[in-house]
């Protein structure tokens, strides 16, 4: 209990300090607010991407292998693949028939065209064959989705996506309507629901179509992703080797030769993201430590000048019978309250500069309890380390020789 009187007298008499010399102590903290407010700001909009990024990386699943002509970010470019033979529906049957570890196979193909509805139309709409597999997340919010007899008997169906749908009906039942794709009719049987962004990409501007549809009207000269859910998401190595040896007997690969096929995963996305938040954050932590050692310097400097000024004050609250400690522990909680202060108004404009990003860009911003704490935290060890020097001078004066000093 005693303890902690003497840190609230130490700390009102630190207060008192700072107060009488208002001008001083708000020039220090300037490096101190820099410093946390990079900090802040820079995590605040970095947590905010990691829960934007984690909500659309869930939609498309972390069960998924895309099958594909070509590799995600690899490094040897895009002339390594592009003289691959593209895939087929006959590799899609092959892994539909033989696959045991997938539990569902899709093919997906597509362009981009415009879409009409009487007198509306967008333009860019992204226009994708499949068939009636369901590997994604995405579900019908109104109607249904394409059907096995949908894709046999090559009707002229749609599923669309929510802008889509919002755009060309203006807030109407779209099923039962009919919209033309590239002049060609097709009836609206289901709406998807809201997906969002992906990478600046809208997953709500797309139109299905069956597959046959889709090669009779834009043509079968079109690279094919092929989807593939996995039946248990601890299996994905299993899996890519069963599709793997699938693949190379169907498109006749030789024995030592390399894929002519890629399979990737949404794990290669997930690394290559924290790879650069890995970055943003130690460009934070460098701004930040460069603003908070000269906020720290600043810091020193303003104690020893306070120990200076107050020789004669250290010198009668020794002889009254103030310890070395009680003195330690003053001008050590001052210089604390100075970062602290300091780290506190910097986490506020922190948050405020990320708020403020978020509401003038596509950059969402989010708080974090954590973040605070880290604020503070840094802000008082700063005030801790640059501290200790200056409050040991003022314990360490002899009483006699304070009490001279003018």
């Amino acid at each position: 209990m005693k303890f902690f009187i003497e840190l609230w007298e130490g700390f009102k008499i630190a207060m008192a300090a700072l107060w009488a010399n208002k001008l001083r102590a708000g020039l220090t903290l300037l490096g101190i607010i820099v410093g946390v407010t990079t900090v802040i700001g820079i995590v605040s909009l970095t947590q905010g991407l990691n829960k934007a990024f984690s909500e659309q990386i869930s939609s498309l699943g972390s069960d998924i292998l895309y099958i594909q002509k070509f590799s995600w970010f690899d490094r040897e470019g895009w002339e390594k693949y592009r003289n691959r033979k593209d895939l087929t529906m006959k590799e899609v049957n092959a892994l539909k028939k033989c696959a045991t570890l997938l539990k569902a196979v899709s093919p997906s193909v597509g362009t981009r065209k415009t879409v009409k509805y009487r007198n509306n139309s967008i333009e860019g709409v992204t226009i994708t064959g499949t068939d009636e597999a369901k590997t994604s997340g995405a579900y019908p919010e109104f109607g249904r989705d394409l059907s096995a007899l949908d894709v046999e008997n090559r009707r002229d169906v749609c599923v669309i996506g929510w802008e889509v749908a919002n755009k060309l009906f203006n807030n109407r039942n779209p099923l039962g309507e009919r919209i033309k794709i590239a002049g060609r009719s097709f009836k609206v049987i289901g709406v998807l629901e809201k997906q969002g962004e992906i990478f600046g990409h809208s997953l709500d501007q797309e139109v299905k179509i069956p597959i046959g549809v889709f090669f009779k009207l834009f043509g079968r000269h079109r690279w094919i992703t092929i989807t593939a859910k996995v039946k248990n998401p601890k299996m994905m190595e299993e899996a890519k080797d069963e599709i793997r040896g699938i693949l190379r007997r169907v498109r006749n690969v030789a024995p030592g030769k390399e894929d002519d096929f890629s399979i990737n995963q949404m794990d290669v996305v997930v690394d290559m993201y924290k790879k650069l938040t890995s970055a943003l954050y130690a460009a934070a932590i460098g701004v930040g430590a460069i603003s908070l050692l000269v906020g720290g310097i600043g810091i020193m400097n303003i104690m020893l000048v306070s120990v200076t000024e107050r020789t004669r004050e250290i010198g009668i609250r020794k002889a009254i019978g103030a310890k070395k400690a009680d003195i330690l522990w003053q001008f050590l909680i001052e210089s604390v309250a100075i970062s602290g202060v300091g780290g506190i108004i910097g986490i506020v404009l922190g948050f405020g500069v990320g708020k403020i990003i978020a509401s003038i860009s596509p950059l969402p911003a989010s708080i974090s309890l954590w973040s605070i704490f880290l604020g503070i935290g840094f802000s008082s060890a700063v005030g801790i380390f640059f501290g200790i020097y200056p409050a040991s001078k003022a314990a360490r004066l002899n009483p006699i020789e304070a009490l001279r000093y003018e």
